[in-house]
């Protein structure tokens, strides 16, 4: 089973369970049943000043996607960690699950493009 850590520091209501079933849903789709993954919702100011410094862009997002070990091979017994997905409730409100897909493909393995807008077709 894929582990979720979460965290919500955001200061807005979102469902969690609801946010680490749909992950699990993709996960499993994409071929991934274990591993470890963290859930950070976040304020604007913080996701802004995430994407600052690790994508050299000063503006808010709605979700960021830092991957780890994606779909690598790993040492027998090597827990798979997948990385982290940061998400922001107040930018993308009711509609959080669409950018919380994007980032949990992103965390697999898959750019911008056509296969994953056909992969996020695949989960909407």
């Amino acid at each position: 089973m894929v582990e979720i850590e979460a965290s919500n520091r955001s200061g807005a209501a979102l469902d969690l369970g609801a946010a680490k079933e749909l992950i699990r849903a993709v996960l499993h789709a994409e071929g991934i049943d274990d591993g470890e993954l963290g859930l950070q919702l976040v304020p604007p100011d913080e996701i802004r000043v995430l994407k600052r410094d690790h994508l050299g862009i000063d503006e808010e997002t709605d979700a960021l996607a830092f991957p780890i070990d994606g779909r690598d091979e790993l040492p027998d017994g090597m827990p798979r960690q997948l990385g982290d997905v940061v998400l922001c409730p107040q930018l993308v409100g009711e509609q959080w699950r669409a950018p919380l897909v994007h980032a949990v493909l992103h965390l697999v393995g898959y750019d911008h493009g056509s296969e994953m807008e056909a992969r996020e077709r695949v989960h909407a």
